[in-house]
C-alpha cells in the first residue's frame, strides 16, 4: 500500500512518500515542493497543483494524507495557507477521487508518532527517522512532517478500517 503524506504551505509544501507492507514501511520518496515569494498567488497556486498531480501520477498513491490546517495568528499566512490546501486537496480529489483523502490534527500526528500529543518538533523527527530506519533525520522539516502525516495514516487509519495490506 502507497500513502503520500502533506504537510501543506504556500511557500513549502512537504511530501512523503511510504509504502506499507506486512513486514516494512519503507520511504519511496520525499522533498518540497517550493514556489518563489516573488511569484503572484495564482501562479504559485498552479505550481502546487502541478507538483501534487505529478507525484500522484508518478506513485499511484493508494491513499493521501495531509496534516490540517493549524490557526497562526497572521491572518494573512492562514489565508495563504488555506488556499494552498485547497488546490491540494483539489489536485488530490480529481486524481484519487474523496474516499481515499485523509486529514490528521497536529495533534493526532503527534499521538500516533509518539503517543504524545504533546510531543516537540525534535521527538517526531527522530520518530519518523526510526520507524522509517533511515540514517538521519529527512530534511527540510517540511518534508519530515508530511512523512510525519503518512505514518499517522499508516498506523491508524488502516488499522482501524481492516484494510488488507499486501
Amino acid at each position: 500500500m502507497i500513502i503520500i503524506g502533506i504537510d501543506p504551505g504556500y511557500a513549502i509544501v512537504g511530501f512523503g512518500i511510504i509504502e506499507k507492507t506486512k513486514r516494512e514501511t519503507k520511504v519511496l520518496d520525499y522533498g518540497v515542493i517550493e514556489t518563489d515569494k516573488s511569484l503572484k498567488m495564482s501562479v504559485r497556486l498552479n505550481k502546487i497543483y502541478d507538483g501534487i498531480s505529478y507525484l500522484i501520477d508518478k506513485y499511484k498513491p493508494d491513499h493521501f494524507a495531509m496534516e490540517e490546517l493549524f490557526y497562526h495568528t497572521n491572518q494573512k499566512t492562514v489565508i495563504n495557507v488555506a488556499m494552498a490546501r485547497g488546490v491540494i486537496l483539489l489536485a488530490a480529489t480529481k486524481k484519487m477521487g474523496t474516499d481515499r483523502l485523509y486529514e490528521y490534527t497536529p495533534l493526532q500526528i503527534k499521538q500516533a508518532l509518539t503517543g504524545n500529543g504533546r510531543a516537540d518538533k525534535h521527538q517526531i523527527q527522530y520518530m519518523v527517522k526510526a520507524i522509517l530506519n533511515l540514517t538521519k533525520v529527512p530534511k527540510p522539516d517540511d518534508a519530515a512532517d508530511a512523512l510525519a502525516a503518512a505514518l499517522c495514516h499508516s498506523q491508524t487509519n488502516l488499522v482501524l478500517s481492516g484494510t488488507d495490506i499486501k
